[in-house]
């Protein structure tokens, strides 16, 4: 099947999700679910070939932590579905109401957005969590993802598609698969049939993506994210939150990469730091003041600040005040996640205030940035943009809206000219 063919059958299933009942898309949802936790040899015997692959090509290893799946990972994904199920239907929610004129009513009601083409690498977990967040809010998705999971995708994928086919009435071309890059380029031209593009991946990844196509892209682009620990910061506070910033899952987007201290309070955290992150394998870059306190860190190149790692590794950098902080961030950070460690209630508000990032958290881990964790269900991406949706991307960020006017005979003519009826314009 080409990829025009299989873009008009999403768009086909799109006109039929978008009127289903919330009844229906959960019973399918459950349906996922159940096909994936019954078939979870299967799902890890291609996910085997796949790391075979991944080994054999000298695929990085931030990359094959994240193919690699377990039993315990293929229960998680069918949790996700289950919670997805368990999330309020966000289509078909009326967010506003006005009166225009006796018995002329203008209603705002959400909707899907209609056909999401997502592409993404390495975590065959996407899969489900894409999938079950499109369903769910009416949309169908064609999904595109790294040639290192193919074989896992493709299993997944089609016990997707078998769970749907049990549930009468919800079309099983609601998610369909693409697998090579030529596909890609043919995918990127449909825009007729395509409402949205989902690329997650590096900047250099979404900004080809961007400007090879009319379809308007969400990009869930890389994590460079940050910890700042202030002067007024809690020592052990601040140790807690940046071991779990980098150490929980380095390979995550929002793992730290860059780790800033204030001057005042520097000498006295950095060895601790230093000591801690070392014993974990870590490996340590810093600037030159760092390198004063601890002198036999390498020296961080101006390159280094941009650069998202992925792995055991993080730059440390002394600065001046909260505004350098800030200030730093803006200039280097992705706009994914940054954290503040303080006590100063007025200092977080204004680290608040002033970071352009997507997630911006007081005395938090940047791995509580996540769908899931901030009760989105899952997430089919998290951006980085300033459109209609930012950050974890869930069930929210996948319908748009639609106006819906109810008249009663009413013409634009009676409110024009000289004797022109007047619009109330009341809200209802």
């Amino acid at each position: 099947m080409t990829v025009s063919e299989i873009a008009k059958e999403a768009n086909s299933a799109a006109l039929i999700l978008a009127h289903l009942s919330t009844e229906l898309k959960n019973q399918a949802l459950n349906e996922m679910a159940n096909a994936l936790e019954a078939n979870c040899s299967a799902i890890l015997a291609a996910n085997q070939k796949d790391l075979e692959f991944a080994n054999k090509e000298g695929i990085a290893k931030p990359l094959i932590a994240r193919l690699t799946l377990n039993e315990d990972k293929i229960r998680g994904m069918a949790q996700g579905i289950r919670s997805v199920v368990a999330l309020p239907d966000p289509s078909g929610v009326r967010k506003s109401a006005m009166e225009l004129d006796k018995d002329l009513t203008l209603y705002q009601v959400s909707c899907p957005i209609g056909v999401i083409g997502a592409i993404f690498e390495s975590r065959p977990d996407a899969v489900p969590q894409i999938s079950s967040l499109c369903l769910k809010s009416g949309n169908a998705v064609i999904l595109k993802g790294g040639r290192e999971a193919q074989n896992s995708n493709k299993v997944i994928v089609n016990l997707l598609q078998e769970g749907i086919k049990k549930v009468n009435g919800v079309p099983e071309t609601a998610v369909q698969m693409i697998e090579t890059r030529e596909e890609v380029q043919d995918m990127l031209k449909e825009e007729k049939n395509i409402n949205l593009i989902v690329p997650r991946g590096s900047n250099e990844f979404v900004k080809y993506i961007q400007d090879n196509t009319k379809i308007p892209v969400l990009g869930h682009s890389e994590g460079i994210c940050h910890n700042y620990i202030d002067n007024e910061a809690d020592i052990e506070k601040a140790l807690r939150i940046a071991l779990d910033s980098k150490l929980q899952y380095p390979a995550a987007c929002n793992a730290m990469e860059n780790l800033l201290v204030h001057q005042e309070i520097a000498s006295k955290i950095i060895p601790q730091l230093i000591q801690k992150f070392e014993e974990k394998g870590v490996s340590l870059l810093g600037c030159e003041k760092t390198r004063e306190i601890a002198a036999n860190l390498p020296i961080a190149s101006e390159s280094e600040w941009d650069e998202e790692y992925n792995d055991l590794k993080l730059s440390v950098k002394i600065v001046e005040d909260i505004d350098e902080a800030i200030s730093f961030i803006n200039c280097h950070g992705s706009g994914h996640t940054d954290t503040i460690i303080t006590e100063n209630s007025e200092t977080a508000e204004k680290f608040m205030d002033g970071v352009n990032s997507a997630s911006v958290m007081c005395n938090a881990s940047t791995r509580f940035a996540d769908g899931f964790r901030y009760g989105l269900g899952a997430e089919i991406g998290i951006s980085t943009n300033k459109t209609h949706a930012r950050g974890p991307v869930g069930l929210e960020g996948l319908v748009i809206y639609k106006y819906r006017v109810y008249g009663n005979g009413q013409i634009v003519s009676d409110y024009s000219g000289e004797n022109a009826r007047s619009f109330t314009h009341k809200p209802v």
